[in-house]
């Protein structure tokens, strides 16, 4: 289980392991991986972008205005922690100055692209972690849980960062959509709040649950400039259109609610999997789920399992493992969903992706120094640990690891 308060991150856990990470953003430092190496000319510009203190966002806006070019010309293919020191990447079309420095990034040219980068031309992540606020005892186990993690790898969950359209109030906005609740949907899109909204979006949002319906004085309390007001503006005419209302949602965000949720049946049916095979006496906390993590793997179990791969939910979805297939009957019947409503009926431009997703995931290169004093918690240690990995894994699962 973990708390963030501001940029630090406090791990806790039944098993009396206590660490922080994220105390300063030179704790946690993230490189993304290429697949190849850029090249020696090409339509693009590709630039490796080291930030710290702010977003992928802030930095893209920036170059954007260095270069007077619109903000979506200057294309990252993955964003990035705020609170952390990010290398990443990112291209402009044509040529581009060889260095661009702004608040809190500088962005150096290092070559050139036939294409736009995209996310399928990330192969993964390195990171390098500083873990605060050991005991001697604490160290020494984490010591031994990342030997462990390095032989038998871990469970390849989604972590929590994938969960952020989560409201207890709502649920998943993807399930509405798949349950084809338009109005339920729509109405958590609206009013939905989160932690840092600025008084007046928190105003209006808590108007929505009270004036819903009343769609001219919705408007008038719309934050200026938003999407909220064009869904307004069209159900001041179209009253009873709820559904095309749900449409006017941005695509980019309609298919991140999906995914969202589709992510969550996956953890579940994945944990299920695993605590079917072996004994668990361990647990990773997300999402208010306790998701079955093992210590070590018997060596007939660990070559089973390292190449098995749990479908997404999808309406077209093949499970050839009839013990897949079982899990998968199970959690839907829980979720009062079956395959056929993954085809996202109410929807005009959003969808679910299909594929699958590795069970487990081998961190490669994982090492951790020897516990050092810890200069920012007198009297108590501190250690380094440093890994890579592939596209679509969490770090902070396997730092939640290290402690279990």
């Amino acid at each position: 289980m973990s708390i963030t308060s501001g940029p630090c991150v406090f791990i806790w856990n039944h098993y009396n392991v206590i660490m922080r990470y994220k105390v300063i953003p030179e704790d946690f430092v993230v490189e993304s991986l290429l697949q190849r190496s850029p090249l020696s000319q090409g339509r693009y510009s590709v630039y490796r972008v080291q930030k710290r203190g702010v977003t992928t966002l802030h930095a893209q806006r920036h170059m954007a205005a260095r270069l007077g070019i619109r903000h979506s010309a200057v294309v990252f293919p993955a964003l990035k922690d705020k609170d952390a020191v990010a290398i990443q990447y990112a291209c402009v079309r044509g040529s581009g100055p060889a260095r661009l420095d702004g608040p809190g990034y500088t962005a150096t040219l290092v070559g050139y692209s036939d294409e736009r980068l995209q996310p399928r031309h990330l192969r993964g992540n390195r990171f390098t972690v500083v873990l605060r606020d050991l005991s001697s005892s604490e160290a020494a186990h984490i010591q031994r849980r990342a030997a462990e993690i390095s032989q038998c790898g871990l469970p390849n969950y989604y972590d929590e960062q994938r969960f952020g359209s989560y409201a207890p109030e709502f649920g998943f906005i993807g399930k509405l959509i798949l349950q084809r609740d338009a109005e339920s949907a729509l109405r958590a899109y609206l009013s939905q709040p989160f932690t840092g909204d600025p008084p007046r979006d928190a105003a209006f949002k808590a108007l929505v649950q009270t004036r819903w319906g009343d769609w001219s004085a919705l408007f008038e309390a719309a934050p200026k400039p938003s999407n909220a007001r064009s869904i307004l503006t069209y159900l001041t005419d179209h009253p009873q259109d709820i559904r095309h209302a749900l449409n006017l949602i941005p695509a980019r965000l309609l298919s991140l609610y999906l995914v969202a949720y589709q992510s969550y049946l996956w953890n579940r049916v994945a944990g299920r999997y695993l605590g079917g095979l072996l004994p668990t006496t361990r647990a990773l906390a997300v999402l208010g789920e306790h998701l079955p993590l093992y210590e070590t793997l018997p060596e007939d179990l660990a070559t089973q399992l390292r190449d098995v791969q749990i479908p997404l939910l999808h309406h077209r979805a093949v499970f050839s493992e009839a013990r897949v297939a079982a899990l998968v009957s199970a959690v839907l019947s829980e979720e009062g969903l079956t395959l056929r409503d993954f085809k996202a009926r109410i929807l005009q431009k959003a969808y679910l992706p299909a594929g699958s997703r590795a069970l487990l995931v081998f961190p490669a290169q994982l090492s951790v120094t020897e516990a050092q004093p810890d200069d920012l918690f007198s009297g108590r240690s501190k250690m380094t640990v440093s890994f890579s990995l592939p596209r679509g894994s969490y770090a902070t699962l396997l730092i939640q690891a290290l402690g279990a």
